[in-house]
């Protein structure tokens, strides 16, 4: 609850012109907006271009924001059509470059993390975790758009399917069904992957 009048606040400081208020928003969201991009991606430099456009269209349609729903979900609403229209743009297949996101760029939870880590970590266990994050990786990247980001929104984001809804504007029934046909094609491939 708190959260949410905060961002009310700063929005409507926002309005009114306070470019620290501005700021004080787009600071508390890059890293969530960053990191769904850069999940949609698998790159850093397109994930970091897509956050610019999003803030950019937030920044536009402010004064449109009705407060209806939380602020978050109107934002990450944003940001999954600006990155559907980037991978509709890149063929359905988002371009990768190799050596860009690094298969040790995500940590536990999901989120991406600096290179510059201060733990060290022995060679076995980078390998083995280096390994499974590539398996996921490629795994994803076999999912069509619409499971992608279902899966993207409600495991690494942690929404609900009634915030998942009013983000994408899809139905909650439609979401659970997504999220299901994903979730056995994500078995069927790791089944076919363990056979090799």
């Amino acid at each position: 609850m708190f959260q949410i009048n905060k961002d009310e606040t700063l929005i409507d400081k926002a309005l009114g012109g306070s470019e620290r208020s501005w700021v004080g928003l787009v600071k508390r969201y890059e890293g969530l907006v960053y990191n769904y991009c850069l999940r949609m991606t698998f790159n850093s430099s397109d994930a970091m271009d897509l956050m610019q456009e999003v803030f950019l269209a937030v920044y536009r349609n402010l004064p449109s924001y009705r407060g209806q729903g939380q602020f978050k979900g109107w934002m990450m609403r944003i940001a999954a059509n600006k990155t559907t229209d980037f991978l509709r743009s890149r063929g359905r297949n988002p371009l990768h470059r190799a050596g860009e996101v690094t298969d040790d760029s995500f940590d536990n939870d999901g989120l991406f993390q600096s290179r510059a880590s201060s733990h060290t970590i022995d060679p076995a266990s980078h390998l083995a975790q280096t390994n499974k994050n590539q398996q996921i990786k490629e795994v994803l990247n076999k999912l069509s758009d619409d499971h992608k980001q279902v899966v993207e929104l409600k495991f690494f984001q942690h929404f609900t399917f009634e915030e998942i809804s009013q983000q994408t504007g899809v139905s909650v029934n439609t979401l659970k069904t997504r999220l299901y046909t994903a979730l056995n094609k994500l078995k069927g491939f790791s089944e076919i992957q363990n056979a090799l």
